[in-house]
């Protein structure tokens, strides 16, 4: 072989070498973007099977009623004959109610309340008796929510309760699922499961102590004994108390058009980020957050919120 020669081919195996490396940078550049490209998709909440949620008036002797307000819906727990206690068809009902609210793109914000004089005494113990006897679960299937999330998935939509009267064992605890509580002065709260020989099974034995710490959930879960919404509000478990039912969940109502007036990707991205916290570990949603608001600015709510800001108006978001 020629000096030529030579030259010639150590210059193609260079070039191929480069060309090579190259080849495998850009190769390592397009996995790495394509990893933080899935990551970002899963930042944001995955878009629900759109289904429109329809009122249930109360004058059809529904347990449950569902009546929407624009981009709000209020469910109401309409059993006032056995003192808004739930039966099985009332708890799927509302489970079905939470499920058809979540997969509704129209809707920004739910209130739970009570029709009656009290907002729910919990379980109807006789109605449930056999599906406890055959340790069957309160509700199966698709197309429903667990109220008292209790399985996955749950609501990735804000919830907002206004309780009146009696709220009691499990009634406390779908107060105790929801993201913003408000009370009536005249509540009275109660976890007095063991006073009956059972046990808050609903939830209270963490969201309970979670929310209002160990010491005052243990007061009232041990003892069974029942306290005010003055009391609530002091642990921490009531945001608000208002003069009256009327007026709890006219607050309630104001709040939720409030959350629903704000762009609703951040808000489930909000809820999403803060449960992640709480059911896994706070260093596992501080790892998510960058992918998280990554997602956010790259969408038409983001633009439209900082266009709204300079244009001195307010923002008109679409979920998307």
């Amino acid at each position: 072989m020629s000096a030529v020669q030579f030259l010639a081919r150590r210059s193609v195996l260079k070039l191929a070498a480069a060309l090579g490396g190259f080849i495998g940078l850009r190769g390592m550049v397009s996995a790495a973007a394509a990893q933080e490209s899935q990551e970002t998709a899963a930042a944001l909440p995955k878009a629900p099977v759109q289904t429109k949620m329809e009122d249930i008036p109360f004058g059809l002797g529904a347990k449950i009623t569902v009546e929407r307000r624009d981009m709000i819906v209020l469910i109401g727990i309409n059993r006032p004959y056995s003192h808004n206690r739930l039966d099985p068809e009332a708890f799927r009902s509302l489970a079905k109610a939470y499920y058809d609210y979540n997969h509704d793109p129209s809707l920004r914000a739910a209130v739970l309340f009570g029709h009656g004089e009290y907002f729910s005494r919990g379980i109807d113990v006789d109605a449930f008796q056999a599906l406890v006897t055959a340790d069957k679960p309160r509700i199966d299937g698709d197309g429903v929510i667990d109220p008292q999330a209790q399985r996955r998935p749950n609501l990735s939509k804000p919830l907002i309760a206004a309780v009146h009267g009696d709220c009691w064992n499990m009634a406390h605890e779908l107060f105790l699922v929801a993201d913003i509580r408000v009370a009536a002065a005249n509540t009275d709260f109660g976890q007095d499961e063991t006073t009956h020989g059972r046990f808050p099974g609903g939830g209270s034995t963490i969201r309970f102590v979670r929310e209002a710490g160990w010491g005052n959930a243990m007061r009232y879960i041990l003892t069974g004994d029942h306290w005010t919404a003055q009391e609530a509000l002091r642990m921490g478990t009531v945001q608000e108390v208002a003069a009256a039912p009327e007026l709890a969940l006219a607050r309630a109502i104001e709040l939720a058009n409030k959350v629903a007036a704000c762009g609703p990707l951040g808000i489930e991205a909000s809820l999403a980020s803060a449960h992640l916290a709480i059911d896994t570990s706070e260093a596992d949603a501080l790892y998510r957050l960058g992918a998280q608001y990554s997602a956010l600015y790259r969408t038409e709510d983001f633009i439209e919120g900082r266009r709204a800001e300079a244009e001195h108006r307010a923002p008109v978001f679409h979920g998307r």
